[in-house]
């Protein structure tokens, strides 16, 4: 039986760069058991990692980088959706009491 889950963590930062701050976060753990919590939305005061560097240096891995906009050259900045938004995932052991069995 294998006793390791996937986590997902999606971190949105400011800039594109891998060091910049984290402005926007989600954790989907599916390490969890039944029951619990399994996703936490950026409900804590700070983000877990403060750059997509730090979770990397805490083994997380990276899965997905954003796609860059494409904007007319003469285009202003406008307030829209967070376009820098990194995927990273790590396996965690399973919590007890998790009632499941592997074949």
């Amino acid at each position: 039986m294998t006793r390791e889950r996937q986590q997902i963590l999606i971190l949105h930062l400011a800039k594109p760069e891998l060091s910049e701050r984290t402005v926007a976060w989600a954790l989907y753990d599916g390490s969890r058991s039944p029951g619990a919590q399994q996703m936490q939305a950026g409900d804590q005061a700070e983000p877990q990692y403060g750059s997509v560097l730090d979770a990397m240096r805490d083994g997380w891995r990276v899965i997905q980088l954003p796609t860059l906009p494409t904007l007319p050259s003469d285009a202003e900045p406008q307030p829209g959706p967070l376009v820098w938004e990194y995927v990273l995932e790590r396996t965690a052991e399973m919590e007890d009491g998790d009632g499941d069995q592997d074949n």
